[in-house]
């Protein structure tokens, strides 16, 4: 519990709420009457309006991406090893904003929230959503702050394909986009570890066809065991080796099914945590998104093409030891970027940590974020 808050914190900060009172028709053929998006900011819009930044979250991220809710609270948002006073996301440079995507379980409209059409939440009626219909979302959300062009659309994961799609569909709305351990599309092993997932939710008795919440219960096994899985392929082996190895958590063999190895436990809990804090039908619907990500499919399959509409500078980074999004990944975006002959970084970083590197403070990652950055040109009038 932070007692006093640390120096390069954005400190207290508030969730803000934004509704767009208007129909919105998503990709799925299916339409929503109006919504509701949860941000938060941090720094100052400068008077040209020329210095915002917009987070884009993955896959069990929200709006809360730096700072305390409180000084009570035990963690800062989730990427605040990234945003804040002289950090990569220099907020004494930037105005940052990060936002709940459409169909979370943050406070912005999703399967948990009233649908008005019926005065009980939406549950598995909410329609399927995708990366371009949230870009489209986010979209009315920065004509709402009036902001006319992000400095640079960031993300990691998920948050790298949002990034990406900004760069396509609103090629004047964005200078740079920061793609971090993403990919253009999923694999058949990721689509299948999501299906997988999902799987668990879905015949997890408590689920009750996602009507769950009328029954007052959750299906807490299946979002457990949903995490786990996720969980295990976020980290590489080096570091599970590294922070766990064989380790038992009681010092000796007990003989039975019980919790015994250290990295049995980790995973038990962070199942556990996750569990208390997710809503099911969210899982669902983020992780289709993932799956249905393919910015190629409108332009004739041909990545070179859709990027081809792009006007902004990017930086696409990867880690080593990254399984789920390899370096290989990110190299057929930087391949099909030159292709495109847009102006392009890439950093491929050497670090143990696996796909979660992104979130951590790994020195050279964030130095390389940082001098990226650093050297975007801010209008100041």
């Amino acid at each position: 519990m932070p007692k006093q808050l640390p120096e390069d914190s954005v400190g207290i900060v508030q969730p803000q709420s934004f509704r767009w009172d208007a129909p919105i028709t998503l990709q799925c053929g299916k339409s929503l009457p109006r919504y509701d998006l949860v941000y938060e900011t941090y720094g100052q819009l400068n008077a040209a309006r020329s210095n915002a930044v917009l987070v884009c979250h993955a896959l069990s991220g929200n709006h809360h991406a730096a700072g305390y809710h409180s000084a009570d609270d035990s963690k800062p948002g989730w990427w605040d090893t990234s945003i804040g006073p002289g950090k990569a996301i220099d907020t004494d440079r930037f105005f940052v904003v990060s936002l709940n995507n459409l169909g979370g379980c943050h406070g912005s409209t999703g399967p948990s929230t009233q649908n008005p059409e019926t005065g009980k939440p939406y549950g598995p009626d909410f329609p399927i959503v995708t990366v371009k219909d949230w870009v489209i979302s986010q979209k009315a959300l920065m004509d709402f702050l009036g902001i006319k062009q992000w400095a640079a659309v960031v993300g990691g994961s998920l948050g790298g394909m949002q990034a990406m799609q900004w760069s396509i569909d609103f090629p004047d709305c964005v200078r740079n986009a920061v793609v971090i351990a993403a990919a253009p599309k999923l694999s058949a092993q990721n689509i299948a570890f999501n299906e997988i997932a999902r799987k668990a939710i879905l015949l997890d008795p408590d689920f009750h066809g996602g009507h769950f919440y009328e029954k007052n219960t959750y299906p807490k096994t299946g979002l457990i065991l949903a995490r786990m899985l996720g969980h295990i392929t976020y980290l590489s082996d080096a570091a599970m080796r590294e922070k766990f190895g064989r380790e038992l958590r009681d010092g000796s063999i007990s003989f039975d099914f019980d919790v015994e190895f250290q990295v049995e436990s980790y995973l038990n809990y962070q199942g556990e945590v996750f569990s208390k804090n997710f809503d099911a039908n969210t899982y669902l619907l983020m992780t289709r998104a993932l799956d249905y990500f393919d910015p190629a499919a409108d332009f004739n399959d041909d990545l070179a093409e859709a990027l081809r509409q792009a006007k902004a500078n990017f930086m696409i980074m990867s880690f080593t030891t990254d399984w789920r999004f390899s370096p290989e990944r990110s190299e057929e975006i930087v391949t099909a970027l030159l292709a495109a002959k847009k102006s392009v970084s890439y950093a491929d970083i050497d670090c143990p940590q696996g796909h979660d590197s992104f979130l951590l403070d790994v020195p050279r990652y964030i130095s390389m974020f940082r001098a990226y950055m650093n050297a975007i040109e801010v209008e100041e009038n």
